[in-house]
């Protein structure tokens, strides 16, 4: 899935609803890791800070929890 630059809807908002959409499908599981920043970065062509609002979007909803050092993780 790509992220669409020429849309209204931001791209950090655009890499939430695929991420929410993948732990939805089960492409990441309950209490596994989400991909590192550098990873999503890679694979979308977004910056980086784009990547960590999405992160720490998902965080803020209680999807996902960061773990200092070891990486962001799917809530149980």
């Amino acid at each position: 899935m790509t992220l669409d630059p020429d849309i209204s809807t931001p791209l950090w908002r655009q890499l939430v609803d695929v991420l929410v959409a993948r732990i939805e499908d089960g492409t990441y599981h309950k209490g596994g890791r989400l991909p590192s920043e550098v990873s999503l970065q890679q694979e979308f062509g977004v910056a980086r800070g784009t990547v960590r609002h999405a992160l720490q979007h998902l965080v803020a909803e209680g999807i996902a929890e960061t773990t200092n050092g070891k990486g962001t993780y799917v809530r149980s």
